[in-house]
């Protein structure tokens, strides 16, 4: 039997999964969005119902603008180390631009995939992890360690709050031995991927307002328009090879050490011919060679227009000279870069190239982490995945994406650890999210393996 027939056979077996499966399906179901003010409460009040049901002491704190959910778990052990487990409640929309095989907010399961907006991202981690500490529990008298539960419910809008409620909180938290991040995948190779890190970000809104009105487009020649000086402010800012040419990024870019960039070169598996091929990419990468790509992808800043929009794109013809013109930006920031700082130094640029009717305006920002993965606590889970995982572990000190690891490290200064149920095609904030039943199997074992290597 193969090994994921295996983990499919157990997981339908076992009857402590199968009720936390129960509890997921009911938590996508529920939907709790930030961008939207969607069902926030309903699910923290809901999460609080679960962990008081499975034994934990629960806190649930709704004093800033998305309830933030802390169940604990006591051992009696004296002097037990702390275990954490942060994870988030809330998901990106699942709105028509997206196209889903079911119902993105109903649980289907197809060809041994579990789908729905959140599966991966990230409730289904929550209900794998109280898997994984009630099938201890079920064989054992206690723990032999504290587990906490810390569950937010604005990570897919820059955490809003979380430095508040980690400050309210950091008695209770401050020198746990790991933290376990939200959320990890397998990489296309089937190997557990295992992070220390992610990049942070700072977006923003450049506008500019030529004139009080639209004006006919016979006078192209002698007027100058919003949307080709929005246009030429951008290109002034991005170098043809994708190098920001903001003056001052590059000079506070932290590089990385020698750890961090052998961990790379060994675990990433990102290529310029992986990434042409996994999007259908018809514009060519803008690094080709190995390990320029990796290091740009993991270790330095990125500047991206996110959205463009002016003049008319009705139907037909307008002819007409938009008065204004905008665009959706970030910059994907690494340590060393803080995002006002950034966002202060674009504001300068633009000013000294002579583009000073463009109006910059901050929306979010996060700061960037970074791990070379040597913690006693992270090498300890590097030795239980090998042993569990017969594909192999990618060890790697960041991610390419952005998340709140920053804002938990400065205020608990735990070491942490990112390794989930994903996979290489998740599809997470897309259409048809989904995880393997076999990882979400191999998830829980793990994660009762990390428990037990307490004792």
């Amino acid at each position: 039997m193969s090994r994921r027939a295996e983990q499919m056979r157990k997981f339908e077996a076992d009857v402590i999964t199968q009720a936390y499966f129960e509890k997921l399906k009911v938590l996508i179901a529920k939907k709790s969005i930030f961008a939207q003010q969607i069902g926030l409460l309903e699910v923290a009040t809901y999460l609080k119902e679960i962990f008081e049901e499975a034994g934990a002491e629960v806190i649930l704190d709704d004093s800033y603008a998305a309830p933030f959910v802390m169940a604990t778990f006591s051992s009696p052990v004296p002097d037990a180390k702390t275990l954490i487990f942060y994870n988030h409640y809330d998901t990106v929309p699942a709105d028509a631009d997206q196209i889903w095989t079911g119902q993105p907010f109903e649980v289907s399961i197809r060809d041994g995939y579990i789908y729905g907006r959140g599966v991966d991202d990230d409730k289904g981690h929550i209900t794998a992890r109280l898997s994984a500490v009630q099938k201890y529990l079920a064989r054992q008298d206690f723990l032999p360690v504290n587990i906490i539960f810390i569950m937010e419910g604005a990570e897919e809008s820059a955490s809003v709050d979380l430095d508040k409620y980690l400050a309210k909180y950091q008695s209770h938290l401050v020198g746990a031995d790991l933290l376990v991040w939200e959320q990890g995948a397998r990489n296309v190779l089937g190997q557990l991927e295992i992070a220390g890190g992610n990049k942070g970000i700072v977006t923003f809104d450049m506008t500019v307002k030529s004139a009080d009105l639209d004006i006919h487009s016979s006078y192209g020649g002698v007027i100058d328009s919003a949307s080709w000086y929005l246009m030429a402010a951008l290109q002034s800012m991005r170098d043809y090879d994708g190098r920001i040419l903001v003056d001052g990024i590059y000079e506070q870019v932290e590089e990385p050490n020698e750890r961090e960039l052998a961990l790379v070169e060994e675990f990433a598996l990102a290529t310029s011919q992986s990434v042409t091929d996994i999007y259908g990419l018809t514009l060519p990468t803008l690094v080709t060679e190995r390990r320029a790509f990796l290091k740009r992808l993991f270790f330095e800043p990125s500047l991206t227009i996110e959205g463009f929009s002016t003049g008319y794109l009705g139907q037909g013809v307008k002819t007409i000279i938009p008065a204004q013109a905008s665009a959706k930006m970030e910059v994907r920031l690494v340590p060393g870069l803080e995002p006002h700082n950034v966002l202060n130094k674009i504001r300068k640029h633009l000013t000294r190239h002579g583009f000073d009717k463009v109006e910059v305006t901050f929306t979010l920002g996060e700061m960037s982490y970074r791990s070379d993965m040597s913690a006693p606590a992270i090498l300890n889970v590097i030795e239980l995945a090998k042993r569990l995982t017969p594909e192999g572990v990618a060890v790697l000190p960041t991610s390419p994406g952005t998340g709140p690891m920053h804002t938990v490290f400065h205020a608990l200064g735990v070491p942490i650890a990112g390794f989930g149920l994903g996979n290489a095609n998740s599809r997470d904030h897309a259409g048809d999210e989904n995880v393997s039943i076999a990882d979400y199997y191999s998830h829980i074992e793990l994660v009762e393996e990390l428990i037990a290597s307490y004792e």
